[in-house]
């Protein structure tokens, strides 16, 4: 790789801790944080009323966001807090860090749907900044479309596990595209 920078993303339920962490990890590396969730809040407060509202300006803020990400990485580290989610959706992630030349790591956070549910009951009550109500049955349909990540998919990928942290990829097969 050209620099020392390195990208970091996160692949995980919602309500399984990807802010969280995203927040630790821009501490820990003296790295610029990216927040998908504040950015549509602050962009798109009144137009934003469903899951399909979201992937529609989700798009829109990756476009946005990937010259910046890519002219950052040329002098320090970035966390994105965008769900790296699908085995799609991950390519995007590819081609900022091989646009920027930088080492990347994908932060997996497997986490039970129980646990998400009540994490996000909790963040329904405190509502920080680019929080989004979620209700139990568009969790379900948004967590229908997660795929972890696989080892087949090529990404440095570091687990996040409750009791600790480790490097584990699935060693699944990937799952057939359509």
């Amino acid at each position: 790789m050209a620099t020392p920078h390195r990208l970091h993303f996160m692949c995980g339920k919602a309500g399984a801790g990807k802010s969280t962490l995203a927040l630790s990890l821009a501490r820990q590396h003296d790295a610029t944080l990216l927040c998908e969730d504040v950015w549509l809040a602050r962009l798109y407060p009144e137009e934003l009323r469903d899951f399909n509202d979201y992937l529609v300006y989700a798009k829109r803020i990756q476009k946005v966001v990937a010259p910046l990400v890519i002219d950052l990485l040329s002098r320090q580290s970035v966390v994105l807090d965008f769900p790296a989610n699908t085995v799609q959706g991950r390519l995007w992630y590819r081609s900022l860090f091989e646009q920027a030349k930088v080492a990347h790591t994908l932060h997996h956070l497997p986490a039970s749907n129980s646990l998400c549910l009540s994490r996000i009951a909790q963040r329904n009550l405190a509502r920080p900044e680019g929080s989004h109500q979620l209700d139990e049955a568009t969790f379900m349909t948004i967590t229908a479309l997660f795929v972890r990540p696989y080892e087949s998919e090529g990404f440095h990928v570091v687990q996040h596990d409750r009791l600790q942290v480790h490097n584990a990829p699935s060693t699944d097969p990937p799952p057939r595209q359509p």
